[in-house]
């Protein structure tokens, strides 16, 4: 009995991820990045412009937990964001470095359109 209980434990060990392990998060397609800073929820600078974020914006922080806009309010952060039909800031990922070093990473509607995006290997190429 003891023996069963040891390796069951020792399978559900192995299958879970290590500890601290970076997981690799997808962006969809439409995100774009920028500079994000809260100054006072739901209003934000993106790339040193005046914006909103959305009813229910989702802001992920590097470490992928949904963190609250109010406790982010000053540092200016690099991000990956999408927007909402309306124009407002729907989803936001706060970037590890290594996602920042994925580059080249479009920056506005215009790159957006124009760049092949690969979703498997989260890249993008210029035409």
């Amino acid at each position: 009995m003891t023996r069963c209980v040891a390796v069951g434990l020792l399978a559900a060990a192995l299958a879970l991820p290590a500890f601290g392990q970076a997981v690799q998060r997808k962006f969809p397609a439409n995100a774009l990045r920028g500079e994000l800073q809260i100054t006072q929820p739901p209003e934000v600078l993106l790339n040193g412009r005046a914006a909103t974020l959305a009813p229910g914006a989702r802001i992920r922080g590097d470490n992928n937990m949904i963190q609250l806009s109010g406790s982010l309010i000053g540092p200016k952060y690099i991000v990956n964001y999408t927007r909402d039909g309306l124009g407002m800031v729907k989803d936001v990922w706060i970037l590890t470095a290594e996602e920042r070093a994925m580059k080249p990473w479009p920056v506005n509607d215009q790159q957006l359109a124009t760049w092949f995006f690969n979703p498997d290997a989260q890249t993008w190429t210029k035409p």
